[in-house]
């Protein structure tokens, strides 16, 4: 019973010697575990940035409703995509973004007027606050 207890110890402190075998056999059997458990048991799912409006929300808009500002997640666009002032391109982003998010934009015209890129403290873009017009 000591000599299982010794056994256990060693192996939770990983004691063993370099090339010995109680060391190799932790070491394949830490790789089997890696290659063969099913992705299923840890309910790992990535998260969609395009689910629902997710990413895409509406901040503020005239009385006249012609004109409205939409917090826009950075995460919304490709890495690549994201730019620290307004470019045609992300103009053409945020338009194609609000346009799948938003149903009621779905049928609807509108024009991408003004991108404001919201900074963290180390320079990435957080979100954008789009204005557009109707």
């Amino acid at each position: 019973m000591r000599r299982l207890g010794q056994g256990l110890a060693r192996t939770i402190f990983w004691s063993y010697e370099r090339g010995s075998w109680p060391y190799d056999v932790m070491v394949l059997t830490i790789i089997a575990f890696v290659l063969l458990t099913p992705r299923s048991w840890f309910h790992d799912q990535p998260r969609l940035a395009d689910s629902g409006t997710a990413g895409v929300q509406l901040v503020s808009q005239d009385s006249v409703g012609k004109m409205r500002t939409y917090r826009l997640d950075a995460a919304m666009l490709s890495p690549e995509k994201r730019a620290k002032k307004s470019t045609p391109e992300l103009e053409r982003e945020t338009h194609d973004i609000i346009e799948r998010k938003v149903q009621e934009f779905k049928e609807q015209r509108f024009r991408v007027v003004q991108i404001d890129p919201t900074l963290s403290g180390d320079g990435s873009v957080l979100y954008y606050s789009v204005t557009i017009v109707l």
